[in-house]
């Protein structure tokens, strides 16, 4: 994993796991590798994995099992809103970089067709 030295590492991290719990590559009730085999297979601190899962069971995307380790959370719903969450905040971040661009809402979505047409004669 690279990471921008802009972000915080811990945040990075979270949006890794976020990622993958949304696109799939962790299943719902799959268990998470340990946070000293985490720490490793990133290359980080043990306390800055320790950080991110700490937050993810607090926000209830991650179960906590108390001996047996983190999990993915198994309620289906929770999953969907955090990747509607996920998306706003993606949809957002564009939408304020093409304003600034002085593109109006029409342009954007011309733009954005104009773009998904293109990629899918590439595809």
């Amino acid at each position: 994993m690279q990471f921008d030295d802009k972000v915080p590492i811990y945040y990075q991290i979270k949006n890794y796991l976020y990622h993958r719990i949304v696109a799939g590559d962790l299943q719902p009730g799959e268990k998470l590798p340990a946070v000293r085999q985490l720490a490793v297979d990133l290359t980080v601190n043990v306390n800055t994995v320790q950080r991110a899962l700490s937050e993810m069971i607090h926000e209830e995307i991650l179960v906590s099992k108390r001996g047996r380790g983190n999990f993915v959370t198994e309620e289906p719903a929770k999953i969907a809103a955090f990747k509607q969450r996920l998306i706003t905040a993606y949809i957002q971040e564009l939408y304020t970089q093409l304003h600034a661009l002085k593109l109006s809402d029409r342009d954007i979505v011309t733009e954005i067709q104009h773009y998904i047409q293109t990629r899918g004669d590439q595809a």
